[in-house]
């Protein structure tokens, strides 16, 4: 009988490691993308306005994550501005949490709507009730309405985030156009001028809390989506890249 010898086939030693090296670097790369994702879907305290025409109804929604790796957030306070004051403010309950609107004299009288007007809201403060709070990895919506949003313009809002193990995050740093985000920017928005002619279409602040109560604010919801988009668009990258790669290693083994 003749015997037939198998011949064994051994991969040169150099293409292995060569594998590996190109794997590693694709693990890197979908690391690095799923990290930036992550940290870029990160968002500080932002308010978000169902309404931003002068003296129309509007109600504003504040999304608070907890940023914190050990403590949960237990309060937080909005503090109102005085130049161009809130007349009338109402908070939306919220399961398990207490909200208290202070009024305060203001610096100077200010004339909102033909009336001169000395004091008005100052702060609105939601404190968690005992055995509550936004835990680290989490988020909540406060919100309140207000009857008129005040005069064209910029209005910050500064935030004071309390967690329970004692540390306050100040939300009050300006955001300036051309400039890099700070790192604890307040809660801002662009009140528009009313037109001429006035919006039949104004909604009330009744109207606008339940408008919220069943979508997401229309900025938060477009941000989310841009980043979903930016964030698809770099995993596809990679792995188009990862496939560039192991086309390169299976051409190699051929050779």
């Amino acid at each position: 009988m003749t015997a037939i010898a198998h011949i064994l086939f051994m991969r040169p030693a150099s293409i292995t490691p060569l594998r590996a090296r190109h794997a590693a670097a694709v693990g890197a790369l979908v690391a690095a993308v799923v990290i930036g994702t992550a940290v870029s879907a990160s968002a500080h305290v932002a308010v978000h306005p169902d309404v931003t025409t002068a003296g129309q109804g509007a109600q504003l929604t504040f999304r608070v994550p907890d940023e914190s790796d050990t403590a949960s957030t237990i309060k937080l306070v909005v503090t109102l501005p005085q130049d161009r004051p809130f007349t009338d403010v109402s908070t939306k309950p919220v399961p398990g949490w207490s909200a208290t609107v202070a009024d305060a004299l203001l610096p100077k009288p200010v004339s909102v709507g033909g009336a001169t007007i000395t004091k008005a809201p100052r702060t609105v403060t939601w404190t968690a009730q005992p055995g509550n709070k936004i835990a680290p990895g989490q988020y909540q919506e406060f919100a309140f309405a207000t009857d008129a949003l005040p005069a064209a313009g910029e209005m910050i809002l500064p935030a004071s985030q309390y967690y329970s193990d004692g540390m306050v995050t100040q939300w009050t740093e300006p955001t300036v156009p051309g400039k890099a985000e700070p790192e604890h920017p307040a809660p801002a928005f662009t009140v528009s001028a009313a037109t001429a002619t006035g919006d039949s279409s104004a909604a009330t602040p009744a109207a606008s809390a339940q408008a919220s109560s069943t979508s997401a604010p229309p900025a938060a919801s477009g941000d989310i989506t841009a980043r979903v988009l930016a964030g698809a668009a770099l995993l596809i990258a990679v792995a188009v890249g990862g496939l560039v790669l192991l086309r390169r290693d299976r051409m190699a083994d051929t050779k």
